[in-house]
């Protein structure tokens, strides 16, 4: 997985290139906390859930339709202006989160298409350096590895498309 930081870039630059006009703050900072939020399958361990279940890291939460059920519910508890528009930033937010974990080089990939489908996926590319979990494993060369990973293939790239976004959707007023 990215850091869980990196997985906060999605809705960031979503959030430029939209503009507050379109999402309010509420939106915009659930959108954070849904891209976020999948990875909080890993308290299962502690629960005895493997990885590999359907329930599992990279399981069940990492999946379009997990997604799509989060940001209809977050969408109808903060009652959006434009409630089209900050439903499908909610959903693009929170299934980034899976997409973007296709993209690393670890694990056992990813159930984008739970629960229709349990197999895990990995993009065709996986030029992301997978992510340690846990604080303790990720103070160490790896996590400084996993950081120049992230910084070339998730911040840069978004931080330039949020950039002209912005700028277009200034330009065009």
């Amino acid at each position: 997985m990215p850091t869980i930081l990196s997985h906060a870039a999605v809705p960031l630059a979503g959030a430029l290139i939209l503009g507050r006009n379109r999402l309010s703050l509420p939106v915009i900072v659930t959108g954070i906390v849904l891209a976020m939020l999948p990875d909080a399958d890993v308290i299962g361990f502690g629960f005895g859930i493997h990885y590999a279940d359907a329930w599992g890291h990279r399981g069940a939460s990492h999946s379009l339709v997990f997604a799509a059920a989060a940001a209809l519910f977050a969408t109808a508890l903060l009652r959006p202006e434009r409630y089209g528009v900050a439903a499908v930033f909610l959903f693009l937010s929170m299934a980034s989160h899976g997409l973007l974990d296709m993209l690393t080089n670890g694990g056992l990939g990813v159930a984008l298409f739970w629960p229709f489908a349990v197999a895990r996926h990995f993009a065709p590319v996986t030029p992301i350096a997978v992510s340690p979990i846990g604080i303790s494993n990720f103070i160490s060369d790896r996590g400084i590895k996993v950081l120049y990973s992230e910084a070339i293939w998730i911040w840069i790239p978004l931080t330039l498309i949020a950039a002209a976004g912005f700028g277009i959707r200034k330009r065009t007023g």
